[in-house]
């Protein structure tokens, strides 16, 4: 949105660093990994900035998190940004401001967009206010905010005049969408609101909170005709302690329940979760519940990591620390555990038809994405080259072949 935003104001976007004025890195404060890459980053470009004329700017979630550190220990950076509006982060570029951290103001209704592949994500709301024991993210970004349903509806109204096919809806924790706005969780509403918009194109929503994925979202996934039935709920664990501990509500048993319900819903909807594994006091009969949790519930898509202390949470406090050892053993554990649920589940489509978005060519075969996968974060769909494919386009694909992630197929 900040592209579009600049190039409507005459700013030219340039593809190389040694053409430009100016350089902005946005930033994640969210955990320990995404910090540090974040900071690496910041320093490659300034060191390259030692022999090349730029102006500098860095932004976001990191910048709102530790402002005065930055500003303090990487001088050579010319610009510090918050979380901000983007057209407030034009303005103060425009005006070579060297320092703007405010109150983070995580929404806004500009709808301008460069479009540069087949898919889009579209933030419906920003901030948070669970009280998952683990994160930071409502310390450095705020309360919970949603964007009304009409500012949504014309930002996707925009993308699909542009040719974008595939919508991904994503906020801290979608399932609380309109509560602020509307006086009570309105993501069914604004799902209904999409559907109705013209074009071939489809919508997926991503981070479901899993303690308040209810009846009504559920169907809207399963049953509109544009919504692809792809749920990505992170359970975080399957240990009912040390669900607890994390602050979160459901038990285990809860758990298995909603993906029942979704299941009976749409057997052949993908469901994706994310696991911590290392979590303080987390003991080897932890471990071994969430394991039996996982074969239980059978998820299609995970994606996992190491528990790392975040300063100012109430589980960086706890003492019984998981030696970083066990924990990498347990996470190599876990990633095996799964790969072989994840083969299994890929399966159940072998000679069965599904519609793939087919995104790129390559040498021998098309690239493309299924229902079960979203993009930079899922598997693909290899497609024999038989006939020329417009891209991007949804095309019906028969699969053939499979692998723990990944699918093979030929065009029906």
């Amino acid at each position: 949105m900040l592209e579009g935003i600049l190039k409507s104001r005459g700013h030219q976007i340039v593809k190389s660093v040694d053409e430009a004025q100016v350089v902005i890195i946005d930033t994640c404060g969210f955990i320990e990994s995404a910090k540090r890459e974040s900071i690496e980053e910041i320093l490659d470009f300034v060191n390259y900035k030692k022999n090349h004329k730029f102006f500098l700017c860095v932004k976001g979630c990191l910048v709102q998190r530790y402002p005065e550190q930055l500003r303090s220990q990487i001088p050579e950076v010319d610009a510090w940004y918050g979380v901000l509006p983007p057209s407030k982060i034009a303005d103060a570029l425009e005006r070579k401001l060297p320092f703007v951290v405010t109150q983070p103001q995580v929404t806004y209704d500009e709808t301008a967009r460069v479009c540069h592949g087949s898919f889009a994500y579209v933030k419906i709301a920003d901030g948070c206010n669970r009280n998952c024991s683990f994160c930071a993210i409502p310390y450095f970004k705020g309360d919970f905010r949603s964007r009304n349903i009409e500012t949504i509806e014309t930002e996707v109204k925009n993308l699909v005049k542009n040719g974008v096919r595939e919508i991904i809806l994503v906020a801290q924790d979608t399932t609380a969408y309109g509560i602020d706005l509307y006086g009570k969780p309105s993501l069914d509403v604004l799902l209904k609101r999409l559907n109705s918009v013209d074009g071939e194109f489809k919508i997926r929503v991503l981070y479901l909170h899993p303690d308040h994925i209810d009846e009504k979202i559920i169907e809207a996934i399963s049953s509109l005709e544009k919504l692809i039935p792809y749920f990505d709920m992170p359970v975080q664990h399957g240990s009912d302690r040390i669900l607890k501990k994390m602050g979160r509500f459901r038990t285990s048993s809860e758990l298995l329940e909603i993906v029942e319900k979704i299941r009976s819903a749409n057997p052949d909807s993908a469901i994706r979760t994310s696991i911590i594994v290392g979590f303080p006091t987390e003991a080897d009969d932890d471990f071994e519940d969430l394991l039996q949790f996982l074969g239980k519930a059978k998820f299609d898509r995970l994606g996992a990591f190491i528990y790392s202390d975040e300063e100012g949470t109430p589980a960086s406090l706890i003492q019984e620390k998981v030696p970083l050892h066990i924990a990498q053993e347990r996470y190599e554990q876990l990633l095996v555990f799964q790969s072989q649920i994840s083969y299994e589940r890929l399966r159940r489509f072998i000679g069965r038809t599904l519609t793939v978005l087919v995104e790129e060519r390559q040498k021998q075969k098309y690239v493309g994405r299924s229902h079960l996968d979203a993009p930079e974060i899922d598997g693909n769909v290899f497609v024999n080259r038989s006939v020329k494919m417009k891209i991007p386009g949804y095309y019906n694909v028969r699969i053939t072949d499979v692998s723990e992630y990944d699918m093979e197929g030929v065009l029906v």
